[in-house]
């Protein structure tokens, strides 16, 4: 293979730079099914502030068969993930280990992290409410969308995408299957179209007075309102507002972004430094700034748009406990024929 054809390759370059060759101590390996290039800058400051190399390879797909066909012989050191069910997969397929740390334990809330040290969150993004900018609406809980005074007047994107199987499923943590039923059931019918598209195309609905509210993930008022996603998301994007809802008895339903140790990590050492070093006040600020996500350790820097929507109160049910939750609250999605 030439120079230009493995330069064209970026996969292909990050798996000679994890060869089966010994890897030095003063360098660690990532998979990661998350975009190289979120988490670029903060690698670059770990690096600038350790010395210690860190070499990534993007999949897609298949991260977890990799790592299980690899063996004892893989070169991974952490494995990254977004939302919180692709972590926990991870640990019940035995390819992660255990990590005690205090920084990570007293820097992330405890709902945010496996109880036995097996996985971490270190960004979120909220599920929230876009409302047209004229609606007095100041506040709203999760259970009032069924209310039939919503009626025609909500957009979602499909009930099976992970997005909203998370909420459901926490809908169920706090009320069981069958309260979940009949609220799944009322949203369904307070629905001013069929279940689809993207989360931005709630705020693109709601400007063209298809729907008054939507539901939807906080990083992506910020990616539309700095510009990253164009004029026209921006315009989508200055006609809403964001309102934090919350369960009755609970907070804020949150996704994560997180890491685990792989198994048969080869630079613990170094993947537990950078563990810590991602939670810190830093590297928090960073992840805030480059995909407008919450930081999971309180008081860091939030970016001032997500900032704007008010003070986040998280939900306090478990990540674990919510994602057990997933496969039921997808088989409800299907009863209540939510899509069609």
């Amino acid at each position: 293979m030439n120079t230009s054809s493995i330069a064209k390759s970026t996969l292909f370059t990050a798996s000679l730079l994890l060869s089966t060759s010994a890897v030095s101590a003063a360098e660690l390996n990532i998979y990661t099914t998350r975009e190289p290039g979120l988490i670029q800058p903060l690698l670059d400051s770990f690096t600038a502030a350790t010395g210690t190399k860190v070499n990534t390879v993007f999949m897609k797909d298949g991260l977890a068969e990799r790592v299980a066909t690899e063996g004892a012989s893989s070169p991974a050191d952490i494995l990254m993930t977004v939302d919180a069910g692709n972590l926990i997969d991870l640990v019940e397929k035995g390819i992660t280990q255990p990590v005690e740390s205090t920084v990570l334990t007293e820097s992330i809330p405890a709902q945010l992290r496996d109880a036995s040290g097996h996985w971490f969150a270190l960004s979120m993004r909220a599920r929230v409410i876009y409302a047209a900018k004229d609606l007095d609406l100041a506040s709203v809980t999760y259970e009032d969308l069924a209310d039939p005074k919503w009626k025609g007047k909500i957009c979602i994107r499909s009930g099976q995408h992970p997005y909203n199987t998370a909420l459901f499923a926490d809908h169920i943590a706090h009320y069981g299957a069958e309260a979940t039923e009949k609220w799944l059931t009322g949203l369904k019918d307070n629905l001013a179209r069929k279940a689809a598209g993207g989360d931005r195309d709630g705020a693109k609905d709601i400007l063209g007075g298809v729907c008054d509210i939507a539901i939807a993930n906080s990083y992506y008022v910020g990616l539309m309102r700095s510009g990253k996603g164009g004029e026209e998301q921006a315009t989508w994007a200055n006609a809403i507002k964001v309102v934090l809802p919350t369960f009755k008895d609970g907070g804020t339903q949150v996704n994560i972004s997180g890491a685990a140790v792989a198994k048969n990590a080869p630079n613990k050492a170094e993947a537990v430094k950078l563990l810590e070093y991602l939670v810190s006040d830093e590297a928090q600020k960073i992840y805030a700034e480059a995909n407008f996500e919450y930081p999971v350790k309180t008081g860091a820097t939030v970016d001032p748009i997500i900032a704007s929507f008010g003070e986040l109160k998280i939900d306090p049910k478990p990540l674990t406990e919510i994602v057990s939750h997933r496969k039921q609250a997808s088989e409800l999605v299907d009863k209540v024929g939510f899509d069609n």
